[in-house]
């Protein structure tokens, strides 16, 4: 397996984090027994003071620069990441994604239907690049905005049922599609440092439903150990 995480903030981190992909690497290490690579054209978490994705600091500074890889970047969602996803398959070979993406789309960018749309076009490119790519999917996990706006809590879940119809109308044999079950008791006061990125549990808890879908559709790895 030659796996890309894909994601936005959530996923890249800032500088000092451990980031839900280190959790994910760890888990793969102790449950999974066939080959396989961490693989993406980027490799640093976010950098808040230089405003920029520089930093080198993970939480774990013996996280090895191998399975640092990745394609994911503060403030980009569906909208960015469609374009470049074709590239970056190629490029490095991947055939399995992990992607968490759609919070920042509809906190800045685009509607539900817009977004699902942008999903759809990233799909099509990550198969036209790979045929046989094979892809977990993140539920956007509403975070502390939408308790207090209606509107977007309701985008949010509009979202997830556009995304979960977009999974079963493109799933294939040839290149399966997974939706993952939102994180088991995911709790943005408990699991996030600010309503929104994930803390040391909440990063348990995403790669946790990561490893779940997979394990369960594919056999891959273990259930998650928390």
């Amino acid at each position: 397996m030659r796996i890309m995480f894909v994601g936005d903030s959530m996923t890249i981190g800032s500088a000092g984090d451990f980031t839900w992909r280190y959790r994910m690497w760890e888990h793969l290490n102790a449950t999974f027994g066939g080959p396989y690579k961490i693989v993406g054209p980027r490799c640093e978490v976010y950098d808040k003071h230089a405003d920029a994705p520089v930093s080198h600091d993970y939480g774990d500074p013996a996280f090895p620069a191998r399975a640092r890889r990745h394609l994911a970047g503060w403030g980009e969602g569906w909208l960015h990441m469609a374009p470049l996803i074709g590239d970056a398959i190629r490029d490095h070979r991947a055939d399995t994604l992990l992607i968490s993406l759609g919070l920042i789309d509809l906190g800045f960018y685009t509607d539900a239907e817009q977004t699902a749309a942008n999903a759809r076009r990233f799909l099509t490119e990550a198969r036209t690049a790979n045929p046989g790519i094979q892809a977990v999917l993140l539920p956007v996990i509403p975070n502390i905005r939408a308790e207090a706006d209606a509107f977007f809590a309701a985008e949010c879940a509009r979202l997830n049922e556009l995304l979960a119809k977009a999974v079963a109308d493109l799933d294939s044999p040839a290149s399966p599609l997974l939706l993952a079950s939102r994180p088991s008791a995911y709790d943005i006061h408990r699991d996030t440092y600010d309503g929104t990125h994930p803390n040391a549990s909440g990063e348990r808890r995403i790669a946790g439903a990561f490893a779940e879908a997979m394990h369960q559709a594919w056999d891959v790895g273990a259930p998650y150990a928390s």
